[in-house]
């Protein structure tokens, strides 16, 4: 197996035949695939429908790159951007999966991981320009309520307080550039009878920190919005959410959307991964899927 095929085999895709069944989708369809990552979704739609046209949206390139050879015989097209830049019309279904690829946790280099000594990039984009925001800016030139703000606001993290405090008495000393030197702030940060449990003390910094860095809630709450507009009647939409500010996020649109009379829900209650996928793979323990029709 070559290096790029084993990158490829990595990533599993949560909730797949759950998500592409909710669509409902009929042979000649169009769909917008607006979280490519692994490419999962995009690969099963096009075994199962005939003729089916994909538009695949996604703001690393690298992707795209890495699923040459995958897609031969479908109707494919690639659009390195943010999904939050859809301007489709007339689509049948729509995809999100609001995920971190494992790709992108493992092989990026971009400090996505607190498991690995990276950079403290964080960026979606593989090459990001001198302008776009990185995590090592945040963490050396944010102040210090704003950091304790975004780790509490988009990690839900009890220990933002003090975290923040800590990495600003840490960057006085020296420039903070690495996961590692992250995660020894962290760890420095919160007393250790928290350090231990079920998940690891950094993952919710790292989430928050993350989130910030690629304005994550921003893009999807416009995402949402201009995927359902490229939306035709009886068109759906399936989004699948991994923790529970996006899942409000999404929860809330479609809430408003069945209260404006433009939709409906095809799923009253949450579809979560079956004991067999969670067996599998354990990554799909946090996934929601909400499926929504456009009226």
């Amino acid at each position: 197996m070559t290096k790029r095929e084993a990158m490829n085999t990595r990533h599993k895709t949560v909730l797949l035949q759950e998500t592409i069944d909710g669509l409902n989708l009929k042979p000649g369809a169009t769909v917008i695939d607006s979280t490519f990552g692994g490419g999962g979704h995009s690969l099963e739609v096009c075994k199962r429908f005939p003729k089916v046209k994909i538009i695949a949206f996604d703001q690393d390139k690298s992707v795209f790159d890495n699923a040459e050879g995958k897609f031969k015989g479908c109707d494919i097209t690639f659009v390195n951007s943010n999904f939050r830049n859809i301007n489709q019309e007339n689509v049948d279904g729509i995809i999100f999966d609001l995920g971190l690829s494992s790709d992108q946790l493992e092989s990026s280099g971009r400090g996505f991981s607190f498991m690995k000594d990276e950079p403290l990039i964080m960026t979606m984009k593989a090459n990001p320009t001198p302008s776009d925001i990185t995590a090592k800016d945040v963490v050396n030139t944010w102040g210090e309520e704003s950091l304790a703000d975004i780790i509490y606001g988009y990690g839900e993290e009890k220990q933002a307080r003090r975290i923040a405090k800590e990495i600003v008495e840490f960057r006085k000393k020296q420039e903070i550039k690495t996961t590692f030197d992250l995660v020894k702030i962290v760890e420095q940060a919160i007393p250790a009878k928290f350090r231990k449990g079920r998940i690891h003390f950094a993952t919710k910094t790292f989430q928050a920190i993350r989130i910030a860095v690629n304005d994550e809630l921003g893009a999807l709450s416009e995402g949402l919005d201009k995927g359902f507009k490229s939306l035709k009647a009886e068109g759906r939409m399936s989004v699948i959410s991994f923790h529970s500010l996006e899942d409000r996020v999404v929860k809330r649109f479609f809430k408003t959307k069945v209260s404006e009379g433009s939709a409906r829900l095809v799923n009253k209650k949450v579809i979560l991964a079956s004991s067999e996928e969670l067996k599998n793979n354990p990554r799909s323990r946090s996934a929601k899927l909400r499926i929504l029709e456009k009226i």
